[in-house]
């Protein structure tokens, strides 16, 4: 994936330098990668690549699971090798609390909410029942005959 293995040796640093809209380089696979002229053309947008500036972007790349056209692409963008010395290993360090599921207790409905509870419902019943029969009243006293 990109260029034959024979390019210049850069390390982090130097790769890390390359970090703006006009001159972005990426660490994918070991390979360096100036993506400038990309920017634009990103389906993600061009903030996607330069928050994976400075840094071994592989993960950031292979999560987004990239066609093979998109790998291909890599080989114009190819500029040389990292120098894996100079990228931090990556430690896994667990998370600082267990997670703990919510509890599935349902919550206490008070004797008052009850009573509001019941008395929506109850309006929700008569206020269409009145509503008809003033419409039918209406209809009725003002009817000639």
């Amino acid at each position: 994936m990109g260029g034959d293995g024979g390019g210049k040796v850069y390390t982090l640093a130097e790769v890390s330098q390359h970090n703006t809209s006009k001159d972005c380089w990426l660490v994918i696979h070991g390979k360096v990668y100036d993506v400038t002229k990309f920017l634009e053309d990103h389906p993600g947008g061009d903030e996607v690549l330069l928050t994976s500036t400075g840094k071994d972007a592989t993960e950031d790349f292979e999560d987004v699971g990239h066609s093979t056209g998109a790998r291909k692409m890599l080989d114009d963008l190819y500029v040389g090798e990292i120098d894996k010395s100079t990228i931090p290993e990556k430690k896994y360090t667990p998370p600082a609390t267990k997670y703990t599921p919510p509890t599935t207790k349902q919550p206490q409905i008070s004797s008052q909410d009850k009573t509001s509870d019941c008395i929506v419902k109850l309006l929700q019943f008569l206020v269409p029942l009145i509503v008809v029969g003033l419409a039918v009243g209406v209809r009725i006293y003002t009817k000639t005959e």
